[in-house]
């Protein structure tokens, strides 16, 4: 979708003097580059994710239970009965794929936030779906976690429809370069996928305000759903937010990461999850290239040695968006 769009604004020529990245470069000069395939594991399976952020002292969404096996959906009923709203997802998924939200029940009628009900032997079957690799990388079994659903700041309401708004922090070496936030709408189901209609704000790295706001790849200033001006969002904590991203550098080994993170109203930042082959689409969202960024990175070499909030510093004064 960002390869149309940018080729129907510009040349190919325009759009490598921008510093446009694309799919070769990304997997070629820094996926390939500055991440070990060893490590893939880590960040591919949301329940090894959350296992390293707990032992690296991370904040994530509880933890209600997780399905391995076929004889085990049968307990799913006992797992979600005390808890009034959940999420089930599978944990090698991907794209916001196989991910279901339900925001209350009754214990017959479980509510996903477009408003549809859902029977348990509906969330069952969803279950056995997840297990069979439905909605796994390569199609291969996997498991269902089932975890608590995040109560989102309200700072953020009227920006969203119905599903929990995300911000996404591209992080190379430690450094965020990147950021933009993902906005459910009634197009996305309530998810925050841009390639399902979700909105993607994005964000000045210095101080956390909207730059820029896009929906399939086309630039828009009003949430379609709410009417919200979506050049209002500023995200709280943005500081204590870019430092818990650029510690998943030490927390996975990976050089070149997608961070997604949510902002819950007692907790603060928490981590959703990590990627370790990160979409292109945050340029559209910034109206700007990593490649001039990641440069500059580059550029400090090897031998450097700062702690988290340190290249939160650097990152905060050489990546601020001019006004």
């Amino acid at each position: 979708m960002i390869k149309r769009w940018l080729e129907q604004y510009a040349s190919p020529f325009a759009l490598d003097k921008m510093g446009i990245m694309g799919m070769n470069r990304r997997n070629i000069s820094y996926i390939s580059r500055y991440n070990p395939r060893r490590l893939y594991p880590l960040v591919d399976d949301k329940l090894q994710t959350k296992k390293i952020a707990l032992d690296a002292g991370v904040t994530v969404p509880d933890l209600i239970g997780v399905i391995e096996y076929q004889h085990q959906v049968s307990h799913l009923w006992e797992m979600i009965k005390d808890w009034p709203g959940f999420c089930i997802k599978p944990a090698k998924g991907s794209g916001g794929k196989g991910i279901t939200v339900i925001i209350n029940h009754d214990q017959k009628n479980f509510i996903k936030p477009s408003g549809k009900g859902e029977n348990i032997e509906d969330l069952e079957r969803h279950v056995s779906n997840i297990l069979a690799g439905l909605f796994s990388l390569g199609g291969k079994p996997d498991v269902a976690l089932i975890e608590a659903l995040i109560n989102f700041d309200d700072v953020f309401d009227g920006f969203s429809y119905e599903g929990v708004p995300d911000t996404r922090v591209i992080v190379f070496k430690g450094f965020p370069v990147m950021a933009m936030m993902r906005l459910s709408t009634e197009a996305s189901d309530g998810k925050a996928n841009l390639h399902q209609g979700a909105v993607g704000v994005g964000l000045d790295i210095n101080t956390g305000r909207a730059i820029r706001a896009v929906q399939f790849n086309l630039p828009i200033r009003y949430h379609p759903d709410t009417g919200r001006d979506l050049l209002e969002l500023k995200v709280p904590y943005w500081e204590q937010l870019l430092s818990l991203s650029s510690s998943c550098y030490e927390m996975s080994g990976l050089g070149y990461i997608g961070t997604d993170m949510v902002l819950d109203k007692q907790k603060g930042p928490m981590l959703l999850e990590l990627n370790a082959r990160p979409g292109l689409a945050i340029q559209t969202a910034n109206g700007a290239g990593l490649v001039p960024r990641l440069h500059k990175i580059e550029k400090l070499g090897k031998k450097i040695s700062l702690t988290p909030e340190e290249r939160v510093t650097f990152s905060r004064k050489e990546f601020a968006t001019e006004e």
